[in-house]
């Protein structure tokens, strides 16, 4: 087990272990916990009642945060025609067709997100699939990342739109804003998440679906919630 300092202990003394805090406390004392020297991320992580295993489990999908991360998104966009000048003019960091492929191959990554007109997935799909896809990059309609509407697309991203999706243990991390947002900012999005995490249950998955939650900052203490103040 890790170490950790006078400062992170005394955090942890803060947090109640033996409650469950309504989304309003939690953010609000989450907010008290980040007392680092940077304006740290708030996180919220989901433990979900689902098989991981089972494909038809999975738990995937976005959600446009309404007071977005509080971080800036740079957006990759992959298309041609007249969809180039629709993405640059949606605010694209960097737009492109085959060139954009070569030069991504050749070492370029210098953006957060990417996304695809339907007519560039197989090109992207045979040559950028191994260098994307376990950076969880690769566009993919599911994410709200390929489709024709690039303008739709890039603004989404730079709004703060999110992806989710569960690990190999059944568990949702995501973002929710920054320690600078307020606590209703941050509950707002915590909201708008947990609404899109039920949306997104698989029929499949029986009992429980939303077992627990925990908010935390990058340098706090995690904070357990309840979810039932979340509706």
């Amino acid at each position: 087990m890790p170490k950790h300092g006078k400062r992170y202990n005394a955090l942890v003394g803060k947090v109640d272990r033996s409650k469950l805090y309504s989304v309003d406390e939690a953010t609000t004392l989450v907010k008290e916990l980040a007392t680092a020297k940077f304006d740290e991320t708030v996180e919220v992580h989901f433990r979900l009642g689902i098989d991981p295993r089972k494909s038809d489990q999975t738990v995937r999908g976005t959600v446009a945060l309404p007071h977005g991360t509080g971080r800036s998104v740079r957006v990759a966009v992959i298309t041609k025609g007249d969809k180039l000048a629709e993405a640059e003019a949606a605010g694209a960091d960097v737009v492109g067709a085959e060139e954009l492929i070569e030069r991504i191959l050749g070492g370029y990554m210098d953006f957060d997100a990417v996304v695809a007109t339907p007519d560039m997935m197989a090109q992207v799909g045979q040559k950028l699939a191994r260098l994307l896809g376990p950076r969880g990059l690769l566009p993919n309609p599911k994410s709200g990342t390929v489709g024709p509407d690039v303008a739709g697309m890039v603004k989404g991203l730079k709004a703060g739109r999110i992806e989710f999706r569960n690990d190999k243990t059944g568990v949702v991390h995501a973002p929710i804003g920054k320690a600078s947002f307020g606590a209703e900012q941050l509950a707002e999005n915590l909201r708008s998440l947990v609404g899109a995490l039920e949306a997104a249950k698989p029929g499949s998955a029986k009992g429980v679906y939303l077992r627990s939650a925990f908010v935390t900052s990058t340098m706090g203490p995690s904070v357990p919630v309840t979810l039932a103040s979340a509706e």
